[in-house]
Parts: structure tokens; sequence; C-alpha cells
């Protein structure tokens, strides 16, 4: 094959471009899991990531797993089989976790979605109120949807849950979010929240993550499902003191450590603005090429990606297609029911103003050469955005 001069653009929304500073950490030999050094870097890990929680109180478990591995732990610790769990339909990623949840004897109750909005609090305030037997153990949430482009809104949806008096857990799904949009474990009163290393941690996939509250710890003394890998006590009770009960994914915890330093080094908030502000840009230039962003509520719109709608009569795959052969870019396809109708244009992890314009210039060439009917006029807006914000300096989205 002829060789392809230049960096691949990876820009779909995950796994990310992992720095070479990630790169370079998880490059070193491998160390004695049981000895002292890796007692010290497992502490390491374990306090920076409460610290990426927004120093929540509660304990946090890392898996050498995938986030869907960290979906079934926050379900298989806390409850027991044919509790009920309301679930909302915001997404691909959403109705696999409700597979999952099935899967598992569970009784989900599934509140329907368009999949263009994130959870609606009204709604989950309704069924909680209707639940006069308090039968429902957990909601469960996606904070950012990674297959839409649409965040749900977890504070609002925390104030629905104490509006209705309900004892039920809170679960919120933020494997596309942690580290790219504003987070906040204990000040939302999330009971579990999931995460994983391959997204905004800038991290290889094979780390995924529980941050769990003392009422979640309490619910899992008494929880039936089983568990033996996924159990949290052996979990934290070995992580007390930096280890793990099994052999640990030695080398990317390495990589965990400097991607945590990465991120306090240029500050959690600037992060979440950073994101803000690319993603604001990339909004604009969907709207100068005369396309539609699918998150339909200004509120939801992603930090992390923008799902982008086709015109009827063209295919999004072919795009994609087109955009990866002549530019060797490659965009997130549109998944489940979104098949052939979306693109999705990832912009998190570590990630520039430059890098994003040259996102969009390759996307805006792609459309033309895909016959898409667009103007070229998106690399313009975008680019006058980021230029503003500069002069302005505001690092944010408007």
């Amino acid at each position: 094959m002829a060789r392809t001069p230049g960096r691949h653009f990876l820009q779909i929304p995950g796994p990310t471009n992992v720095p070479d500073r990630v790169l370079r950490a998880i490059d070193m030999p491998t160390m004695d899991h049981r000895g002292p050094e890796f007692a010290e870097l497992g502490k390491a890990v374990l306090a920076g990531m409460k610290r990426v929680f927004k120093s929540t109180q509660g304990e946090v478990v890392i898996y050498p797993a995938s986030g869907t591995g960290a979906w079934e732990a926050a379900l298989v610790n806390t409850l027991s089989a044919g509790d009920r769990v309301l679930m909302c339909e915001t997404g691909q990623f959403a109705a696999l976790w409700h597979k999952l949840a099935t899967r598992l004897g569970l009784d989900i109750e599934f509140i329907a979605g368009d999949w263009r909005h994130g959870a609606d609090p009204a709604e989950i305030e309704k069924r909680l109120r209707a639940d006069a037997g308090r039968r429902i153990k957990a909601v469960c949430v996606v904070h950012n949807e990674t297959s839409t482009g649409v965040t749900s809104r977890i504070a609002d949806v925390r104030k629905a849950i104490d509006a209705a008096g309900h004892p039920a857990l809170y679960m919120v799904d933020t494997i596309s979010s942690l580290a790219s949009i504003d987070y906040r474990h204990d000040e939302w009163g999330v009971d579990v929240t999931v995460a994983g290393s391959q997204k905004g941690l800038m991290l290889p996939p094979g780390l995924s993550f529980n941050c769990i509250s003392a009422k979640a710890l309490a619910a899992a003394k008494t929880a039936k499902l089983p568990k033996s890998y996924w159990a949290w006590d052996e979990m934290l009770a070995n992580g007390a003191k930096g280890y793990f009960p099994y052999t640990p994914a030695t080398n990317l915890l390495y990589g965990l450590r400097e991607a945590i330093a990465m991120l306090e080094e240029e500050g959690l908030e600037s992060v979440f603005a950073r994101h803000q502000r690319h993603a604001e840009a990339t909004r604009r230039a969907v709207r100068a090429w005369g396309l539609e962003v699918l998150a339909l509520d200004p509120r939801e719109t992603s930090g992390s990606l923008t799902a982008v709608l086709v015109p009827a009569g063209h295919d999004a795959d072919r795009v994609r297609k087109v955009i990866l052969e002549a530019f060797d870019m490659s965009l997130g396809t549109g998944l489940g029911k979104l098949a052939g109708k979306i693109f999705r244009i990832g912009h998190l992890g570590d990630f520039n103003d430059l890098a994003l314009m040259g996102t969009l210039a390759g996307v805006e060439m792609g459309l033309a050469l895909a016959g898409v009917p667009v103007k070229a006029e998106g690399v313009q807006a975008a680019m006058a955005y980021l230029a503003d914000c500069h002069r302005s300096g505001r690092r944010a989205a408007a």
C-alpha cells in the first residue's frame, strides 16, 4: 500500500488521540504489581481520579475493563434480581445499558426518547411520584450520549428526584463527558458515576471507573446480584493500600497518572471551557454549511462531539468514506436508528484550535466531494468565532 504522509486525523468521539506525553508514560517497563513502587502509583491515580470527579468525598474504583464493565459494576454492586430501574432512551449507549441491565435480571422501566433530546427531568419526576410502592431502586442516565451529541442535564435530574421525595439511587454514565464537560459527582448528588479512559482522559481503551457515594456503598451491603470480578468490597479493601485484588493494567495506570497531571496543569475549568469553545465553533460551521445539528435543545448540545444530519437523499457513511479516502480523517458513524443519517465530529481530549480548523476544513472539502449541497462558509464561520474568542479573552462558548 502507498504511504499516506502526515498524521491520521482521528476525529471520532472516542477513542481519542493519545498525547505523546501519555504514550511515553505508558512506554515504561512493567513493574511488580505487588511491590511498594506500584502501591505509590495506585494511591496516586486513585487520589487523582477523586480530583477529576471534582474532589469527591466518595470512593473510586478503577477496573481493567471497558466502560461496559463499569456499567455492569454499577448495577451488580447495588441491586438485586427483579429490582426496578428507571432508564431513559437518549441514544444508542443508553439503549445498550438498558440491554445489559435486562440481561442481569433487572426490571427496566424505559422512558422512550427521540434521540435528539436528553433525559427529561419532568418525566423522571412524574414516574417517581407515581411509584408509591418505591419499587424503583435506581435511576440511570447517560450524561453525554456519544451516539447523538446530546448532553442530559444531570443537576436538573437530581432536582427532579429530590422533588419527588424518592430514595432511588442515581447512576450516571460519563464515559464521553468526564474531563471534557463540567461534571460534579458530589454536588449533583450522584450515587454511582461510570467513566472510561479512552475519551476525555486521553488514554487508550482499557480502564473504566466507578465513583461511589456512601449511599451506594450502603446499598451494596444488601445487593444480591452475583459479582466477583466487579465486587467493590475487594477492590476498595485493596485500593486503600494502592493495590488491586487481581492483575491490573499496569502500564495504562502509568498513562493515567500522566493524563491527570496534564489535566491539572491546564486546570479542569480551562479544559471544560476549551471543549465548549470548540463545540460552539463546530456548531457555527455546521449552521454555515446549511446543515443541521442533531441536538435540538441548546441547553443540551455536547462539548465533546457534534452529530451532523445529512440532507435527505444523501448517505452519511458515504460522506465519511469520501473524507477518509481523500483526507485520511476518520469521523464517527451513525449508530442504531441513526445509521446513514448522521456523521459525528469528535472534538474532545487532547485537541486545540488549529486541530479543529484542520478537522472542519476536511469536513467542508469532503462534503463538497461527496456531492452534498453545502455553502463553503463553515470553516470561515468557525475561524471567525475562534479569533473573536482570543481577541476578547473569552475562552468558552458565548
